[in-house]
């Protein structure tokens, strides 16, 4: 039996629609004291998933919304147990004043999470696919929905399942021979699963090396837009986002410490830096800047080394293109194309050279195509790249375990020897899954949640 939690799943912001969520052994009840069917009946005979009309009620028993109700049963709901939505205009008053009465109705207020968890709990989710509820709600892309909804659709638990039976399989086999040495049992050999060990290490493998993908497609692509003082990285930053986010003077110096805004270029995310200009400087301040310029680069995905088109490379030019020779991304855009050109992509020894003026726009077409080609490696978005470092840093414990496993069987260790690494990385796998996570880890994991989810 599981007591009755209440919270607002729709947060405090005026809104169309706001929901008031319950679930938990006798919701109906509880919800039936403070919203009445408008037939009559009790709101825990209500048909199955069935949106019904009634009236919602506050503490003294005042009609506070005309609205609407929906009754899922156990164990055919997101929790696995009774829940109850009732779905009111999006008033923040109205859902206050019908929390309370629900909390004085019986119910407990919902801890964060705590409804996923049921559900996890409840063996409605996997630990992957309750995890990716989180990602889903966050999800900033299109892309990234689309990877955390598949995720939460359990493709990410179906890659790795075979792999954790097939381990199941070779730990079981060796046990019953050896704990049943008089029954009719196949003989244990190692060898026999030598192929099927390197098969899931070659999976693990593959699915880990997604994650750098997943990270872009989570947390977007890190640009730094470097260049000598005065070139138009302001503005570059200011024509990219769309508005004025950074101040722009003819004076040189004028940025002094990094500014990062996100924007969306295309369909890339990103988290760009306009940074202070990278030059030789006796003033105290921009040299700092400088010095965190210098650092923006070592640090970004993605380098845009900006230039002024309209004048001949400089030494200072010279010098912020060496510190650009280490990045793994760079794009060179030969700014302020408007005023003419004294400089050419020949002149610049980057892969990709663009012509941009951004005063007016122009180029910034081209470099959104230049960034999807750079970051788009066609690995489709339904679920199968990982975006979790609690999950990328079990897998990757796993794969270790695992070849450990495959050297100890090349160099003829005896099976128990070859199988302790076998189980580390069941162990491993059983963290990503739920089948051995801690509680410790599982509570920190839906504390993410907000409160109603």
């Amino acid at each position: 039996m599981s007591h009755v939690i209440a919270a607002i799943s729709t947060g405090t912001q005026i809104s169309a629609i706001g929901i008031l969520r319950l679930t938990g052994d006798g919701c109906a009840e509880v919800a039936g004291k403070v919203f009445s069917l408008n037939s009559g009946a009790p709101l825990s005979q209500a048909p199955n998933r069935k949106l019904m009309l009634g009236q919602l009620h506050d503490r003294h028993g005042r009609v506070i919304d005309v609205c609407m109700a929906v009754y899922t049963r156990a164990p055919h709901s997101y929790t696995g147990e009774d829940t109850v939505e009732i779905q009111c205009h999006g008033s923040p008053a109205v859902l206050s004043a019908g929390l309370e009465a629900l909390y004085l109705a019986g119910a407990k207020p919902a801890k964060r999470g705590e409804f996923t968890k049921r559900a996890f709990m409840n063996g409605q989710l996997a630990l992957t696919q309750a995890e990716a509820v989180i990602d889903l709600i966050e999800a900033e892309t299109a892309d990234a929905a689309a990877n955390a909804v598949g995720q939460v659709g359990g493709i990410l638990q179906k890659k790795l399942s075979p792999i954790y039976e097939d381990l199941v399989d070779l730990c079981s086999h060796f046990h019953a021979v050896l704990d049943y040495p008089d029954e009719d049992i196949e003989d244990f050999g190692l060898e026999r699963y030598e192929a099927s060990l390197r098969a899931d290490a070659k999976a693990l493998y593959a699915l880990g090396q997604t994650y750098h993908q997943g990270l872009i497609l989570k947390n977007g692509v890190s640009a730094a837009i470097v260049g000598k003082p005065n070139v138009g990285k302001s503005s570059l930053l200011n024509a990219i986002a769309g508005y004025d986010r950074v101040i722009v003077t003819e004076v040189a110096g004028t940025t002094r410490d990094t500014v990062e805004e996100t924007v969306m270029l295309g369909p890339t995310r990103l988290r760009l830096m306009d940074t202070a200009g990278i030059r030789d400087t006796e003033d105290r301040i921009e040299a700092m800047g400088v010095k965190r310029s210098k650092a923006a680069v070592e640090n970004a995905d993605l380098v845009l080394f900006v230039c002024d088109g309209s004048r001949p490379l400089t030494h200072e030019d010279q010098a912020v293109i060496d510190v650009c020779a280490d990045a793994p991304n760079a794009i060179a855009l030969i700014n302020k194309s408007d005023l003419g050109s004294k400089v050419t992509p020949a002149d610049l020894p980057f892969m990709t050279v663009i012509p941009v003026c951004a005063k007016t726009g122009e180029g910034l077409q081209q470099l959104s195509d230049a960034v999807e080609v750079m970051f788009a490696d066609g690995t489709p978005c339904d679920g199968s790249i990982l975006t979790n470092p609690r999950q990328y840093d079990a897998i990757r414990r796993a794969y270790d375990a695992m070849l450990r496993a495959l050297q100890g069987l090349k160099l003829g260790l005896t099976p128990d020897a070859v199988l302790t690494d076998v189980e580390e990385a069941m162990e491993a796998m059983g963290e990503v899954t739920g089948a051995t996570v801690r509680e410790d880890i599982t509570t920190r994991i839906f504390e993410r949640f907000c409160v109603g989810k």
